[in-house]
């Protein structure tokens, strides 16, 4: 006997069961409905039930009794337990091991705790339980039970104490597929649990089913198919994609997160367009539907002179700030403007007033009296003063064409030391993107990074720190 209960716990314990663990916190209720079976054998204790072996315990057809309906209804109370009631509805015509001549009514109902292990093995889909419950069986009176002393017809019950071990698997949020297999322990009238009685009224039995899960009960306010339990916008219909948050305009980016919410648009521009497809969003473009430099705020600049073509009175030549974007005068071609060419009928240097001179010194001279391109902390684009300074820049490597010169990168000391070189190689490639966009040749110039190596100031102070974010120019042939 005692090998027996063994054997049935161990069963129990290991056989896939259904019933009222698979909902959770979103749909707190849940509905189960599906076919059942019953077996008395081998746990029964009656004739003609033979010794406790277990070998066709799965041997379905000699001893199962399948039956319509299998029905529970229960409720998620927290914490991977729920709580519920079912009900059976079988015909028994295999007793053990026997064929009964006459179907004997046989009605089960149980209540249920159970626990599940989906959070534990953290699985959406596949779901196991386990549970206990009690319950009450009633078999109608046949040839094995009561030994045919009771009235025909009549129906023995017996309350029951119950264990079960199931699992669910769901193929959508509400539907799933259950499968159950839980052991009756009948209480005989009169006695304790563990009594057996020799000659049982209502037999111990397994009980099998197979059925179809919804649940459902969870509240969702906006209608978007996520539960306000799990929706970061309760109050406004979304996607799933986004914890039902929605994106007003489509572009995969959620409307909390997107600077353009109304306006499809791309996540390098934190989804706002580039109507214009010159690499500026539209709201920070100052000619969204016309193609531009960034350097200009996406505006055009047809002559290339630094001067968008809305404020350049020649957007086809290039010209000069002073001259509202068109060009002086300038006979000998030397990048001396006749008003200024203290030589305008012979070529000469911006340093020497238009007139000829030593390439080397001048050039030197001049860019040494322009100053260094200096930068932001941390930044390496070109800010507005600067451009002013490079602009004059072209002008005197126009005015020496067949000279080349190397763009030096420094930092400050503020960051860590590779980021500093990274950072310095960023501004001499600033530096080189803005004279080229302004028609130098780019095999003309080289660039190179120092990093915080090469500091000209103290790096104590904010002036000294100032002065060593730069980038000089420098002659190199």
């Amino acid at each position: 006997m005692k090998k027996l209960y063994i054997k049935i716990l161990a069963i129990s314990l290991t056989a896939f069961a259904v019933n009222l663990s698979a909902q959770n916190e979103d749909n707190p209720w849940m509905i189960s409905a599906g076919v059942n079976a019953v077996d008395f054998y081998p746990v029964g204790k009656h004739s003609p039930f033979q010794g406790d072996n277990l070998e066709d315990f799965f041997n379905v057809g000699d001893h199962w009794n399948f039956g319509v309906p299998y029905v529970s209804v229960s409720r998620y109370l927290g914490k991977n337990i729920s709580f519920g009631f079912s009900g059976t509805y079988n015909k028994i015509k295999k007793w053990g091991n026997a064929e009964l001549d006459k179907e004997l009514k046989f009605y089960a109902f149980t209540g249920f705790i159970n626990y599940s292990f989906a959070k534990l093995i953290k699985s959406e889909k596949f779901e196991p339980f386990f549970g206990l419950g009690g319950g009450y069986s009633m078999v109608e009176e046949g040839p094995y039970n009561s030994n045919g002393a009771g009235a025909p017809d009549a129906l023995i019950g017996r309350g029951s104490v119950n264990l079960s071990l199931g699992a669910s698997y769901w193929i959508s949020d509400n539907w799933g597929l259950t499968i159950e297999s839980a052991y009756n322990h009948i209480i005989p009238e009169g006695k304790g649990i563990a009594y057996q009685d020799p000659t049982p009224d209502v037999p111990q039995y397994f009980r099998h089913s197979f059925g179809i899960s919804h649940r459902f009960g969870g509240k969702d306010t906006d209608g978007d198919g996520v539960k306000d339990k799990k929706d970061a916008c309760p109050g406004v219909p979304g996607l799933k994609a986004f914890n039902g948050c929605p994106d007003t305009d489509g572009d995969g980016i959620q409307d909390a997160e997107d600077n353009c919410p109304e306006l499809a648009g791309t996540p390098a521009y934190g989804g706002c367009p580039d109507t214009d497809g010159d690499g500026v969003s539209d709201e920070k473009d100052r000619c969204p539907n016309v193609a531009g430099l960034k350097v200009l705020g996406g505006c055009p600049d047809a002559d290339g002179d630094g001067i968008t073509d809305s404020k350049d009175n020649c957007p086809n030549v290039a010209g000069v700030r002073g001259n509202r974007g068109c060009p002086w005068p300038d006979t000998d071609g030397d990048s001396v403007l006749d008003k200024d060419d203290k030589c305008p009928g012979e070529a000469g240097t911006v340093a020497n007033n238009g007139c000829p001179e030593d390439p080397s010194v001048l050039i030197n001279e001049m860019l040494a009296g322009l100053g260094n391109v200096t930068f932001e902390t941390g930044k390496f684009s070109v800010i507005e003063d600067a451009e002013t300074l490079l602009l004059e820049v072209v002008a005197i490597l126009n005015a020496y064409p067949e000279t080349q010169f190397v763009l030096e990168g420094h930092t400050d000391s503020k960051f860590t030391e590779a980021f500093n070189q990274r950072l310095s190689e960023k501004r001499a490639d600033s530096v080189f993107k803005f004279l080229t966009d302004n028609g130098i040749e780019p095999s003309r110039l080289s660039t190179i990074g120092f990093g915080e190596t090469a500091p000209t100031a103290s790096n104590d102070t904010a002036e000294g720190r100032s002065q060593n974010r730069r980038v000089e120019i420098k002659l190199s042939n």
